[in-house]
């Protein structure tokens, strides 16, 4: 029998907000253990909670950019049940009266397809504390960071509209990308801004009814999100042949071993109206402010790259992919460089080398200025590729301008048709037999011979002229 996955995701982001959300406590759960706490977010007897208003103001802005409607009224509630990290033992969110409700994101499916997703609903919650587990010795002991405890999340749960494990990935991207456009959240999953559980049954391909699910939780990687699916898809699937219950149950994502192990029995520990937080009314006014503040999103940027920069759909996606890159590819156009050669860099070679250092485009001293002159010296012929690349490095790490690194590093391009020349005739000099090979017919024997001309050159020589002169001596 073929079966057909049914899977529904929960994503959890923490909010940017500068402080948590019931108290003026700082948001930084970075900072050293249990340093940014205060009676209300350790829930000492009096202590009153007070929503903060920037956190409402950033989720209203993410649920807008996950076109939500929000709700006119919400409300927090006690999500009752006992464990360590939880200094109350329950944590205020929004079971009943949720902020926002019937979402939706457009993903690109397996079959190149448009799919829409649709979102159930985003609520509003406060994080717990972190757990730290150690051993001394042969005595484990765990430890408990309270600078967590309060921290504004937003959840995000989709309906069971996703297939494959590919679709829950492309979802993921989608709504972690419109989300730092709005710049509520950083959505950094290997800082745990944004953690995936997923929800995975299946049923009969054809069927309708919805069968008992398997919670998969904390995921922190794109991969890992895909990974565990299609490991819990094959899992269930070998039970149904043998025969064997799915049971409702907890697992996590071992991703070392690539497998889903059994963590905890699935519990629903009561929710009841919480009487010490006021119930969230929203006007009209007030929502269309927030409204206002919504920048263009990724597809309406798509669609205007395309139009206005002739970039074709896949270079124009990942142009809009992150709000930064799109507006630093923009501004770099707008100085005169061809659109489709500045989507290019970003894409081959500034992307991978932001990745490689860890940092952000706000975090190098890379401007558009020196970025915009870097292509023109390689549109000019100034520089050839390969040195153009070791210039970008360079700009990544200090403030100097494409001109000064060219000329302290001796990186301009050679394209003096005599000193090439010259140069050829020597290395064919020196590879004789190669040169014989290529006359009798080996042709491969060309990447080899230009290979060591570039060499001699020091990377230098202009690769169209060199080869040019080449081809010329070879004869």
């Amino acid at each position: 029998m073929a079966y057909e996955a049914v899977i529904g995701l929960e994503i959890h982001v923490q909010l940017n907000a500068a402080t948590k959300l019931f108290c003026d406590c700082p948001n930084r759960p970075g900072d050293e253990p249990n340093r940014n706490t205060c009676p209300v977010c350790l829930w000492l007897p009096g202590a009153l909670p007070q929503l903060s208003r920037e956190a409402l103001e950033k989720g209203a802005l993410a649920c807008l950019a996950l076109n939500c409607g929000i709700e006119p009224e919400s409300a927090f509630d006690q999500k009752v049940y006992y464990y360590p990290d939880l200094p109350k033992g329950y944590q205020l969110s929004q079971h009943h009266k949720p902020l926002a409700t019937n979402g939706w994101v457009d993903i690109i499916g397996e079959d190149n397809r448009l799919k829409r997703l649709r979102i159930h609903h985003i609520h509003l919650e406060e994080d717990v504390a972190k757990l730290i587990h150690e051993t001394e010795g042969r005595t484990p002991i765990s430890l408990v960071d309270f600078n967590r405890a309060g921290t504004p999340l937003i959840e995000i749960v989709s309906e069971p509209d996703m297939r494959s494990a590919h679709e829950a990935m492309e979802y993921v991207k989608v709504v972690r990308s419109q989300l730092r456009y709005t710049g509520s959240a950083e959505c950094s999953l290997e800082q745990g801004t944004l953690r995936v559980d997923a929800n995975i049954s299946l049923r009969p391909r054809g069927s309708e009814t919805f069968n008992t699910k398997v919670e998969v939780k904390n995921m922190n990687s794109i991969r890992n999100v895909g990974d565990a699916i299609a490991y819990e898809i094959t899992r269930q699937t070998e039970c149904f042949e043998k025969g064997e219950p799915v049971v409702l149950h907890t697992r996590l994502w071992d991703p070392e071993k690539k497998v889903t192990v059994h963590m905890r029995a699935k519990f629903a520990g009561p929710c009841v109206p919480d009487p010490s937080v006021a119930a969230i009314h929203i006007s009209d006014s007030w929502l269309e402010r927030i409204k206002q503040r919504l920048p263009e999103m990724p597809s309406l940027k798509t669609a205007r790259f395309m139009q206005e920069y002739g970039l074709n759909p896949e270079e124009a996606a990942n142009m809009a992919l992150e709000r930064d890159h799109s507006e630093f590819f923009e501004n770099v156009a707008k100085k005169g460089r061809p659109p489709r050669t500045v989507a290019n860099w970003i894409t081959t070679h500034l992307a991978p080398g932001l990745r490689e250092r860890n940092q952000t485009l706000e975090q190098t001293p890379l401007t558009v200025e020196r970025f915009a002159a870097l292509l023109s010296m390689l549109e000019k012929g100034v520089v050839n590729a390969q040195a153009a690349r070791e210039v970008l490095a360079q700009m990544l790490a200090d403030d100097m301008t494409p001109e000064q690194i060219v000329e302290k590093n001796h990186l301009r391009q050679l394209s003096d048709a005599d000193q090439l020349e010259e140069l050829i005739a020597r290395i064919l000099g020196e590879h004789a037999s190669d040169v014989s090979d290529y006359r009798n017919g080996n042709t491969k024997v060309m990447g080899f011979l230009m290979g060591r001309a570039m060499k001699a050159s020091q990377g230098n020589a202009n690769p169209k002229l060199l080869k040019e002169i080449l081809v010329k001596q070879l004869g």
